[in-house]
Parts: C-alpha cells; sequence; structure tokens
C-alpha cells in the first residue's frame, strides 16, 4: 500500500519535474522541438516547429485528444508555452494555468489578483514564457511575475510602470542571459511615454531601461540617442508622452548579442498636434537594436517617419537567413501595421527591400536610396480627412505570422480594411488630451458594417518580395498561425474552424470545428514520443470592438465557450457542445423615450469607456454582451449597481465610479437609441457617397490636381 501511494504520488508530479533547462543553449537550439518554451517558440520567433511526426501526408488522422472548459475567463488570447509535457498559457487577468499535455488535467493555476477597478481595458495577456524552471509573465496593471514552474509558487513580482499611469502589458516577456525583457502598451489612452525593461530573471532587480522617445530636454536626456531623437521633435511633445510603446514584438539574437525592438505609434496619433513643426519623431514606429547586456542604443530603421495612422512597428521580429543576390543573409523579416514587408540586415539595421504586400494607398512605395516611404498627397488628412488602406488594424496586427526555413516563405495573417481620419475641430495651439481625447482625430461613432474588411492568409517569398499564395479567410480577422517541418501551416480560424494547410500550396488539408473563433496562434511539442498541437479558442480581444464587423461570426458575449483544445495523431476525443453561432436582437422598450441631447452626451462617454468591450456603435463583436439586447440599461438602479457600484466586477466589468448621474442617463439614452437604430438605404447610400467622393479626392491630389 505504501508503495502503491508513493507510485501514484510519483506519476502525479512527473509531468512537472523538468528535465530540460531552458537556457540561451536551448532556446538557440532551432532543431528540438519536443518543447514549445517561448512566444515564438525559439530566439528566432519564426513560430516554425523541427517536429514532422504530424505531416502533409497523415494529418487528416489528426484528431481531438482533449478539451480544457475555461468559463470563469473573458479572454484566452494567449499563445501558450508547453516545457515536458506541461501547458502553460494565461487567461484573463494574467491567471497563469499549468495543465499536463497528455491528459488536460490541471495540475496548478496562479491568480496575481488584478485590481478590475483600475482596468479600463479587457485584452488579457497574448502570451508568456519559461526560463530554468521558471515561467514569467506581464500582468496587465503592469507588474511582472515569475513562478516557480512545479508548484506555481511565485518568486518574485515587480511593478513596471507607475502606479496610476495608463501604461499596461499585454505582452509577452521575453528570456535572455538570465534577464527578462518587458514593454508595454498604454499610447492610445492618454500621457505616455514609451520604455522597455530589463530585469534579473532570478530576483526581478532592474538591470537596465531603455525609453522609446525623448522627454522633456530641459530635464536633460537618458542618453545620446534621446538627445539625438529631440532634433526630430517640435513643439512640447513631452506634455502629451509622445507614444511609441513596444508592447509586442522584442527579439533577441544570440549571435550578436542584441535585442530588436520593434516600436509603437504616436501619442497622441495625429502628428500636426504630437509635433506641429513636422519632424521623423524618433523612434516611433521603428526597429530598434540594443546592446542585450546594458540597453545601449545600436542603430534603427524607422518604417514610419512622422507616423500619423497608428502605423505601429510592434508587429513580429523574425530572424531568418535567406539568399540575397545569390548569397546567404542574416536579416530581420518584419511586416507590421503599414502594409509593406521589410527585409532588414541584422547587423547594420540597413534596410535591404521593401515591398507592399496589399492593398496601400498611403504611400507609393519606398525610396530604396533613403528608406523612406514615399508618401501620397492627401494621406495626412492635411484637408481635415481622409481614407486610406490600410487603417489603423493594419495589413498585419498583433496575431503572429509565422517563417519556414523549409519553404522559406513567411505566413501572414493579413487583413484588408481602409482608415478614416478627420481631425476637424483640433488645433494644436488649443489641443487638450484629457478632454480632446488621446488619438488627435474625431471618433467614429458608426456601426462598421461587415462588408467594411477582409482577411487572407499570405504566404510571402522574402527574397523575392512578392507573394507565392493568398487564401481568402473568413471575416475581418483570424488567428496567428505556426509552420511546420511536416510541411504543414496551422491556423485557428475566426469562423470556428482549425485548419491545416499544405505550407506549399495553401491547399486546406485539415480542418475541425473548436465550437468557436479565436485570435489567438496554436503550438506544437512531443510528449513520450508523441507530436501534439494545442490550440486557445475564445472570441475576445482588441478586434472585437469593430461592430458589424466583428459580430458576423455570431459569437455572443459569454454564450460561447473558452477552451483549449489538444490533437494528436488518431485522437478520438469528442468535442463539447457550444451553441450555434447567435445574433443578438436588440429588446424592443417602447415605454423608454430617448432624450436625444442626453443621448448625445452619452455617445461620448460611450466613446470613451465602453467602445472597446461593448462595441462600436454598440454592436457587441463578441467580448462582451451587447448592451442593446440587455434589459439592464432600462433600469437605472440596475444599472447603477454594475457600472458605479461593481455588481459584475468579479466577471470582468471594471467600475467607473466617476461617472455622475446625468452622464449615466446619457449612457443609457445613446444605448437605447442605438437599439431603436435602423439604418435606411439612404442612409446607406450617403455614406458610400462620402467615402467615394473622399477617395477621388485623393486620387487627384495624388496625381497633383
Amino acid at each position: 500500500m505504501k508503495h502503491a501511494a508513493l507510485i501514484a504520488i510519483a506519476l502525479t508530479i512527473a509531468p512537472l519535474a523538468h528535465a530540460t533547462e531552458i537556457d540561451n543553449a536551448a532556446l538557440a537550439n532551432d532543431a528540438d522541438g519536443a518543447n514549445w518554451p517561448a512566444y515564438g517558440n525559439k530566439f528566432n520567433e519564426q513560430r516554425f516547429s523541427p517536429l514532422d511526426q504530424i505531416n502533409k501526408g497523415n494529418v487528416g488522422k489528426l484528431g481531438l485528444a482533449w478539451t480544457m472548459e475555461l468559463p470563469d475567463f473573458w479572454n484566452v488570447s494567449t499563445a501558450p508555452v508547453a516545457v515536458d509535457g506541461v501547458i502553460y498559457f494565461a487567461a484573463g487577468f494574467s491567471v497563469v494555468h499549468a495543465v499536463d499535455a497528455k491528459t488536460g488535467k490541471l495540475l496548478w493555476n496562479y491568480d496575481p489578483h488584478v485590481d478590475a477597478h483600475k482596468m479600463r481595458m479587457a485584452w488579457g495577456s497574448r502570451g508568456m514564457t519559461f526560463w530554468k524552471g521558471k515561467v514569467y509573465a506581464g500582468v496587465q496593471d503592469g507588474r511582472l511575475f515569475a513562478l516557480d514552474a512545479a508548484s506555481g509558487k511565485l518568486v518574485w513580482e515587480t511593478q513596471t510602470t507607475e502606479p496610476g499611469d495608463n501604461r499596461y502589458i499585454t505582452g509577452a516577456p521575453r528570456v535572455f542571459n538570465g534577464k527578462v525583457l518587458i514593454g508595454h502598451g498604454g499610447a492610445d489612452f492618454g500621457h505616455v511615454r514609451g520604455y522597455v525593461t530589463a530585469y534579473d530573471a532570478e530576483t526581478g532587480k532592474q538591470v537596465w531601461r531603455w525609453w522609446m522617445v525623448p522627454g522633456d530636454p530641459s530635464k536633460g536626456f537618458e542618453n545620446k540617442a534621446m538627445e539625438v531623437a529631440a532634433k526630430t521633435w517640435t513643439g512640447e511633445w513631452w506634455k502629451y508622452g509622445g507614444g511609441g510603446t513596444a508592447w509586442n514584438a522584442m527579439t533577441y539574437d544570440p549571435e550578436m548579442n542584441r535585442v530588436y525592438i520593434g516600436t509603437g505609434n504616436g501619442g497622441p496619433w495625429n502628428a500636426k498636434l504630437r509635433s506641429p513643426g513636422g519632424g521623423d519623431n524618433l523612434y516611433l514606429c521603428s526597429v530598434v537594436a540594443l546592446d542585450a547586456d546594458t540597453g545601449e542604443y545600436l542603430w534603427h530603421y524607422q518604417t514610419t517617419p512622422g507616423e500619423s495612422w497608428d502605423f505601429n512597428s510592434t508587429m513580429d521580429i523574425v530572424l531568418a537567413t535567406i539568399p540575397i543576390d545569390g548569397k546567404p543573409r542574416k536579416v530581420i523579416l518584419h511586416a507590421p501595421k503599414n502594409g509593406f514587408f521589410y527585409v532588414i540586415d541584422r547587423e547594420t539595421g540597413k534596410l535591404i527591400s521593401a515591398e507592399k504586400a496589399g492593398k496601400v494607398t498611403w504611400a507609393d512605395h519606398v525610396d530604396m536610396a533613403t528608406g523612406r516611404p514615399v508618401e501620397n498627397k492627401g494621406a495626412r488628412y492635411e484637408n481635415g480627412e481622409a481614407l486610406i488602406w490600410p487603417g489603423s488594424a493594419g495589413l498585419h496586427n498583433w496575431q503572429p505570422m509565422a517563417y519556414s526555413p523549409d519553404t522559406q516563405l513567411t505566413y501572414i495573417p493579413a487583413h484588408e480594411m481602409a482608415g478614416y481620419y478627420n481631425d476637424a475641430g483640433f488645433d494644436p495651439k488649443t489641443y487638450d488630451m484629457d478632454k480632446q481625447g488621446p488619438i488627435g482625430i474625431r471618433p467614429f461613432f458608426d456601426d462598421v458594417p461587415k462588408s467594411a474588411g477582409s482577411s487572407s492568409l499570405l504566404a510571402w517569398d522574402a527574397a523575392h518580395q512578392k507573394a507565392v499564395w493568398s487564401i481568402p479567410l473568413p471575416g475581418a480577422t483570424n488567428g496567428g498561425v505556426m509552420a511546420t517541418h511536416g510541411g504543414l501551416v496551422f491556423q485557428g480560424q475566426a469562423d470556428g474552424k482549425f485548419v491545416a494547410r499544405d505550407a506549399t500550396t495553401g491547399a486546406e488539408l485539415w480542418g475541425r470545428d473548436m465550437g468557436v473563433g479565436t485570435q489567438a496562434p496554436p503550438i506544437t511539442y512531443m510528449v513520450d514520443g508523441k507530436q501534439y498541437v494545442s490550440i486557445l479558442a475564445g472570441w475576445a480581444g482588441g478586434q472585437m470592438l469593430m461592430g458589424s464587423l466583428s459580430a458576423q461570426h455570431g459569437w455572443v458575449g459569454r454564450n460561447h465557450p473558452r477552451r483549449l483544445l489538444t490533437y494528436v495523431l488518431d485522437g478520438n476525443a469528442t468535442l463539447p457542445p457550444s451553441p450555434p453561432p447567435e445574433q443578438p436582437k436588440p429588446l424592443a422598450a417602447p415605454d423608454f423615450h430617448v432624450d436625444v441631447a442626453l443621448a448625445d452626451k452619452g455617445k461620448v462617454i460611450y466613446a470613451k469607456n465602453c467602445i472597446i468591450c461593448h462595441g462600436t456603435a454598440v454592436i457587441a463583436g463578441g467580448a462582451a454582451p451587447d448592451l442593446r439586447a440587455s434589459p439592464i440599461p432600462l433600469q437605472a438602479d440596475a444599472f447603477n449597481a454594475i457600472v458605479r457600484g461593481g455588481a459584475l466586477q468579479a466577471r470582468g466589468m471594471p467600475i467607473f465610479d466617476e461617472l455622475d448621474d446625468e452622464q449615466l442617463d446619457g449612457l443609457r439614452n445613446y444605448i437605447r437609441q442605438q437599439a431603436d437604430y435602423q439604418p435606411s438605404a439612404w442612409d446607406q447610400v450617403k455614406t458610400a457617397w462620402h467615402f467615394a467622393v473622399l477617395m477621388v479626392k485623393m486620387e487627384l491630389a495624388k496625381r497633383g490636381y
């Protein structure tokens, strides 16, 4: 009996007895596919696995091994990691789970206990990493923590931001040389000056910090790079923060012992307000190389000088060796929001090539002599408004791309959607970020129709800068991708389907229903000689705010599942049932008489506080309930108890106790106004006509008329 009990205990803890040392050597070993220990799998961020047990010949036999339901978490957009048969992922506000990869059994979880009162965004965690027996994750409230991977016990945590500021963390940390690197977001929400920080991986003690944009010149500069950058800014930019936040892309290069940082948009977006005298505004929207040990600036390449459109360069920075002019070249592959695909020399930062990867109208081309985009007239909304491609959602956003050294193709989850920019009424002499909003352009209140955007999986040949194939996908945004030595590309889709494609042709070879759409990328790994594939599915995240465009798939609030799914050859588990897609029906409330003046005030309050979760024009994209179909706004007391009293705080609804009675009434009236709204055919004709005229004006301006 005694021996049986000991054996049972040993079997229970076996998955957590880590035999593999995840360190620099492991993260640089591209030939080892047993584990998936980091966000991009290895240091090169290729999201490529050398495993081929699952391949083009047998992928049809791939079946469900198990699922794990996550009913208590609204956001499951995380890229998991897997080490020695254990999957680690974060859900909601960075609640970390450790799961047996063979059985789906929960081994432990850790809740960092985020104060939802302080959180006004609902994006959660997009990734984490593993290093020497510890799991590292960022928290939306700005903390970074390390957990013991075997027990889930907290080893250390540190506050990477200032309490009460607008910074937050959604991206994955990276670990190298005994240091853990983290950035932050927040440039879209107020006065924020971006930075990245390296901490000691064992203690959490700060090692170095590098700021993305210069601060107040009267206070001096942290380094020579900031002094140089300040010469590219004008006005009093530091009063707004400047932006530049590095919230996603950070890549360590072990050969050169440097990190490449993808920097973000300006704060505010509108360069006329941020830097009224012009200037490139370094180091916004750039790839910046820093010494990994000291954080010292080495070089930069700016993809969008003086950016004014939210054209982040925080998308993947992939390291590869590809043939250039017949010789192997160590390069960076980068597909930021602005629509161009860049190939950059890793050693010097020199641009090798740049070409449009889709529809791009803000610039004609990139001048190879200067490395600068040649912008089209009118794109900077010089006359007050502009309609350009791509918009602020980008041709490629945070959903990660993958690169296969076998095919030498980059697989990009691409989008095609215009952006409308209008800054009428904004004057740099009187602009007040706190009163007029942190973006610096007029808010967009109208619904975004499902026909406004489309998406595809794009296979791109970086050596020759051309598309090899492109597969149309459902809706406007789909999940991140993974490539394997088995000749496959895996991707979760917005329509709830998980698909494997031929990496050479794009042909669909396998697909299974997940019961809900996803934005998360898959991973693959080995346990006891078997290759597994795992993916998180659940409809939530920052792309869910675009009204009918996001709502078209019918994933409604909490009605549909959040789950971790794992597949293996000959797997025969049954997918748990989930409700079919549905479209919310606005409640009829003939006794509620909308006060138009109050509704107009409520519209502004809604755009500032509610739109991210509950959707543009009060059409929920799936991250939260559709308020047009909710009885709560019909009852003043119930509405107050939730919005100001925090009655649903445990379910992810923040508290807005700063709103007064009139503002609450304004919100209720705006919600009911939208519930009653039925666009007429004439409304649609007028909108289409307005944008058609705008496009003609921009084309004439581009041609010099």
